[in-house]
């Protein structure tokens, strides 16, 4: 399934920052896509417990992870911020760069991403959002399935995203951008609600 767009016309982050607040909306290259309604709770939750994960294991250092919503501008080239074409809302996001960081967001790739699939996004997050990732240079990507209890993992390899590593969410995966970060699958997948048969 694919998210519904606005419309047909070109926007930019000046028309984005108009808009009301009580519809939400990412910019992918000028087209604005109508983000899903409220996610489910283990959506929630599992964004939720690996943004506290990476709280607790990057405390006291540069890197700063956030959770949705917090806009992040993707500028191809060096635009002023009301000509950008691409504003997202990963679930969770690290930044090590705090040059990249001001009241409104983030300005430029995060270091770290992780979108948590659900029926409304999972080809947009799948298709669409890896290929933004890769070409703003978002070093590693991982896209988790609640209900197959699966992560899939992209990580940087010059320009392009290599073979993805995919795992059961069980035991701990490391992030390779982020020494000494792990998510432990077994902390996040006990709070989900139990698997239909």
């Amino acid at each position: 399934m694919s998210l519904a767009q606005r419309d047909d016309a070109y926007h930019t982050y000046a028309d984005y920052l108009a808009w009301p607040e009580t519809v939400r909306y990412e910019l992918i290259d000028g087209v604005a896509y109508l983000m899903a309604p409220a996610p489910v709770l283990d959506h929630q939750h599992i964004a939720g417990e690996v943004y506290y994960q990476l709280r607790r294991s990057l405390a006291g250092k540069p890197c700063r992870p956030f959770i949705a919503p917090v806009d992040v501008r993707l500028p191809k080239h060096d635009e002023a911020d009301e000509y950008i074409d691409t504003v997202v809302q990963p679930d969770v996001l690290v930044v090590c760069d705090p040059a990249k960081l001001d009241r409104r967001g983030v300005r430029g790739a995060p270091d770290f991403v992780v979108e948590v699939l659900s029926p409304a996004t999972a080809g947009h997050d799948q298709v669409r959002k890896r290929r933004l990732y890769e070409r703003a240079g978002v070093r590693e990507y991982w896209l988790v399935h609640p209900t197959d209890r699966l992560v899939i993992v992209y990580r940087l390899a010059g320009d392009e995203y290599g073979k993805p590593d995919i795992q059961e969410l069980s035991g701990e995966t490391p992030v390779g951008v982020l020494p000494g970060a792990a998510i432990a699958w077994d902390e996040v997948v006990s709070g989900l609600w139990p698997q239909e048969l």
